[in-house]
């Protein structure tokens, strides 16, 4: 399966929640069940400053990312693109048959270091969820149960 984040810059929510994705894939041990890919329709030049320092504070380092152009192509290669509250008009095509959510997201952009840590701390969580989802379709097993136990004796 392969799930695209997607923003106009590629500077800062997307980066941000393809960061995440990436790291509780591996926690989940999904690696190699679930791609996960980001980008812009107009992508910036570099990651927004604040979005590196906040995203360091939970041990993530996205200096060395670099924003890359969403198109057509990829978004015709995904199963899932989420957009982070801005327009990817024009990029998924009618053709596509994949999921599209929009997360509705405040653009970390100019903004102070505590409101992009809320940004933060709020896709973190989506992601946990979407993970949730993700995992519990393919099992089939619903996550908020927990493992199966054994019966009483």
């Amino acid at each position: 399966m392969r799930v695209a984040f997607v923003c106009v810059q590629n500077a800062g929510r997307s980066q941000m929640a393809a960061a995440f994705a990436r790291r509780e894939r591996e926690r989940r041990g999904v690696g190699d069940r679930v791609d996960v890919v980001t980008g812009g329709t107009d992508p910036a030049d570099h990651v927004h400053e604040p979005v590196v320092t906040v995203m360091r504070e939970v041990g993530i380092d996205l200096a060395d990312e670099t924003p890359r152009v969403f198109d057509h192509d990829d978004a015709m290669d995904a199963d899932v693109v989420i957009t982070m509250g801005c327009s990817a008009e024009g990029v998924c095509p009618m053709t596509w048959r994949g999921d599209a959510r929009d997360w509705a997201l405040d653009d970390p952009a100019g903004r102070d270091l505590e409101t992009v840590r809320e940004i933060r701390d709020e896709i973190a969580a989506r992601i946990a969820a979407l993970f949730d989802e993700l995992c519990a379709e393919s099992s089939g097993v619903d996550p908020s149960v927990g493992p199966p136990t054994e019966p009483d004796s």
